[in-house]
């Protein structure tokens, strides 16, 4: 595969399970990684908090196998969520490619990627979804696809070897530089900041003023004066 990565391996899979769930079966076998998992097509493909992922032939689904050699490993979604962005601003360079907190990338106000990641022990998943040439209709928070985005969808494999490329970038400015970088290039196409938003809790709402991130990836929500530190939810605009 043109552009691979030095020391990230590859494997395929016509149809699996969800590639999130064979990297936990590669991990708890003793696999090191760092190794990515592209599969054609998942028969239970995930989102985050449980949710039923679509895995069309033609879209991105694969998970990369890593044993991160600092912490704290979440912020690696910031890294992914870059280097999923970087993937659609490749195919669409005239399409307004943002991300939204916590690990979503958007193509104008829909959705076009998300991330989901799974750890236990030494070893993380980094599971990637990206709508290369269909995204699902009826979802809560609007969806696409580059092919909706009126250009040519490129195949799996073309848009992971950009997508492991740059999470390779984007990982080692991590390693070397700690998580100040990520945070930066990630406020840098944040959507909404500065603006009101929408945070959804899992038994709560909260409304207030999108105002950055802390120093571990937290939203900060800014309530007339009052900031708010919250570490996990769903944001609306």
């Amino acid at each position: 595969m043109n552009g691979w990565p030095a020391g990230y391996q590859l494997i395929r899979h016509e149809e699996i399970d969800s590639t999130n769930c064979e990297a936990r079966r590669l991990a708890e076998a003793g696999k090191a990684g760092p190794v990515w998992i592209l599969a054609r097509t998942q028969t239970a493909g995930r989102g985050r908090r449980g949710r039923a992922w679509l895995s069309a032939p033609g879209n991105l689904a694969a998970t990369l196998l890593i044993r991160p050699a600092r912490q704290p490993c979440g912020q690696l979604s910031f890294a992914a969520a870059l280097a999923a962005a970087d993937v659609v601003e490749h195919f669409a360079p005239a399409a307004p490619v943002t991300v939204k907190w916590p690990n979503d990338v958007l193509a104008g106000d829909r959705k076009t990627a998300g991330i989901l990641l799974e750890s236990a022990g030494d070893w993380l998943a980094v599971g990637v979804g990206i709508n290369l040439a269909y995204h699902p209709e009826g979802t809560e928070f609007p969806a696409t696809s580059l092919a909706a985005l009126g250009v040519a969808a490129p195949s799996p494999d073309q848009a992971l070897a950009i997508l492991a490329t740059r999470f390779a970038h984007w990982y080692n400015g991590w390693m070397s530089e700690g998580f100040e970088p990520l945070r930066a290039a990630w406020l840098a196409r944040a959507r909404g900041l500065g603006t009101p938003i929408r945070a959804r809790l899992p038994h709560e709402e909260h409304d207030g003023v999108f105002a950055g991130l802390d120093s571990d990836g937290a939203l900060l929500l800014n309530q007339h004066g009052r900031v708010r530190v919250i570490t996990a939810g769903e944001v609306f605009f």
